[in-house]
This record gives C-alpha cells, sequence and structure tokens, in this order.
C-alpha cells in the first residue's frame, strides 16, 4: 500500500467515524426529553457532560476497533 493509499484510507475512516458520531448526538438530542446542548452549556451540568464525555469516548473505540 502507497503512502497516499494510507492517507485516503485514513481521510475515509475518519469522515466516516465523524458522520456516525455526529447521527449519534442528533439521535441523543432527539431521544432525551430535554435538551443537552442547553443543560451543559447554560445551565452547567458537569454530570451530563461527563456521561456524554464516556458516549464520544466509548463509540470512538467501537469505531477504532471496527476499522481494525
Amino acid at each position: 500500500m502507497t503512502e497516499l493509499q494510507q492517507i485516503e484510507s485514513t481521510l475515509v475512516y475518519a469522515l466516516i467515524g465523524l458522520g456516525v458520531f455526529i447521527i449519534t448526538l442528533v439521535l441523543l438530542e432527539v431521544v432525551t426529553k430535554f435538551s443537552i446542548t442547553k443543560k451543559i452549556t447554560q445551565e452547567g451540568n458537569i454530570a451530563l457532560a461527563i456521561v456524554l464525555g464516556s458516549i464520544i469516548a466509548s463509540l470512538g473505540m467501537i469505531i477504532s476497533s471496527a476499522i481494525r
């Protein structure tokens, strides 16, 4: 595999991962009864931010293992 092919595959997987991440965030915003963005930014809900961060980290691990 040439260096250019490696760069292309990295960009493709990064875009796929970013797309899955955005879809997940939109789904979380729709499914919950409250606005996640408002709770974290305006009300300063640190616990919700930690939960959201753990969801992001676990999603990243799942996508990473699926790529390999």
